[in-house]
């Protein structure tokens, strides 16, 4: 319980698997979300703000305190209180791809540390998902980056560019370079905003 409010006065930053059945859908819809806050409790406001469209049916599908990406660990740290900001950049990349015979596309999401856009397109283009969701028999079918925002024909985000504007002029993200470092824990579950905020209330 702790970790979904606020354990301690360390701002966090968070990476959220939102869903919705919005007004007029046929399936669920899903989006990821990224901010700051000392506890996931503390996101409530940008998460409405956010997908003002998806309604009472908004929910948590998943989430991740990001402190750790390719051996590097990741602070939140206040701009006015920083001298040298980080040259290294964190990334945020939406894969896309098909398989044979379903009428779907898959997806595969890549959070990568690096100098800039291109080497972080290069480093998802690695992954075992690019490499093997590709229907080469069919025109188009490959696997690509997709169009997510509707920002950039890459959809590959530097993630300080996605934050709430407030959040944007306000904080940065420390990137270091670290060694044995413990890897992020991903929650999967179903959690709707209203409990969250119970357990809010509670603290």
């Amino acid at each position: 319980m702790d970790k979904l409010n606020h354990e301690n006065t360390d701002l966090k930053l968070y990476m959220i698997l939102l869903g919705s059945k919005a007004p007029g859908r046929n399936v669920e819809q899903h989006d990821y979300f990224f901010g700051i806050a000392t506890g996931l409790a503390g996101l409530l406001p940008q998460i409405k703000s956010f997908w003002p469209e998806a309604g009472k049916s908004i929910h948590i599908d998943g989430w991740r305190e990001v402190t750790v990406v390719d051996g590097y660990s990741i602070n939140v740290v206040l701009k006015s209180e920083t001298e040298n900001l980080s040259a290294k950049k964190l990334f945020f990349i939406n894969l896309g791809g098909y398989q044979s015979g379903k009428l779907e596309e898959q997806h595969y999401t890549v959070l990568t540390v690096q100098d800039d856009r291109l080497p972080a397109i290069q480093s998802a283009k690695k992954t075992i998902f690019f490499k093997t969701h590709s229907v080469e028999s069919v025109k188009g079918a490959n696997s690509h980056i997709d169009e997510k925002y509707g920002i950039d024909v890459d959809d590959i985000y530097r993630i300080e560019d996605i934050l709430s504007p407030e959040q944007k002029e306000k904080y940065h993200l420390q990137i270091t370079s670290s060694e044995n470092l413990k890897e992020d824990h991903v929650h999967l579950g179903y959690l709707t905003l209203d409990k969250l905020a119970r357990l809010k209330d509670r603290n």
